[in-house]
C-alpha cells in the first residue's frame, strides 16, 4: 500500500468513526434540562433575612435565583439600604450586575461610577469594588448579580 492508499484509508476510517459516534448520540434519549425555567419579577422575590456587619452593609438582603451546574456561579438578587457601604472586596470569578432598582455609586479599582436603573457592570475577578448606595435618594438599591464561578468575598484590610 503506498502512503496515498494509507492516508486515504486512514482518512476513512476517522471519517467513519466521527459518523458512527453522532449516530450513537443522536440515538441517546435526551437529556433533561440542568436548569429549571424561571420568569420572576421583583414584587415575588423572597428575600433572605437581614444581615451584614464585618464589611458586608448592614440590613443587606440576597435572594438566590440559580446555580450553574457546569461553573457553581450563582445568580441572585441584592438588596441594599439607603446610605448603605459595602467594604472593599475582591472574588475570585468575574462578576456581572444589573441595577434593577436605586442608585449607586460603585470603587472599580480607582475608579469611581454613579449608576442607575439599567446600567451594567462587569466586574472582572479579583479585582478591588466597593458600593455605596446614596441616602439622598432614599431609595434601597436593588442589584442582579450573575458569578462566572462560586461565590466568594475577599475583603481588603
Amino acid at each position: 500500500m503506498n502512503l496515498n492508499s494509507k492516508i486515504k484509508a486512514s482518512t476513512y476510517g476517522s471519517a467513519a468513526i466521527a459518523l458512527a459516534m453522532l449516530a450513537h448520540v443522536a440515538a441517546a434519549e435526551p437529556q433533561e434540562p440542568a436548569l429549571e425555567p424561571l420568569a420572576i419579577s421583583l414584587e415575588q422575590i423572597q428575600w433572605g433575612p437581614s444581615g451584614g456587619g464585618n464589611g458586608y452593609p448592614v440590613g443587606v438582603r440576597s435572594a438566590r435565583q440559580g446555580v450553574d451546574p457546569v461553573s457553581g456561579g450563582i445568580t441572585y438578587y441584592a438588596l441594599f439600604p439607603s446610605g448603605s457601604h459595602f467594604d472593599l472586596h475582591w472574588h475570585t470569578y468575574d462578576e456581572f450586575v444589573v441595577i434593577v432598582q436605586g442608585t449607586v455609586t460603585i470603587e472599580l479599582g480607582e475608579q469611581s461610577h454613579t449608576l442607575g436603573v439599567g446600567s451594567y457592570i462587569v466586574i472582572p475577578g479579583k479585582m478591588n469594588h466597593s458600593w455605596d448606595v446614596p441616602i439622598s435618594s432614599g431609595e434601597d438599591a436593588i442589584i442582579l448579580v450573575r458569578r462566572a464561578g462560586p461565590a466568594d468575598f475577599n475583603f481588603v484590610q
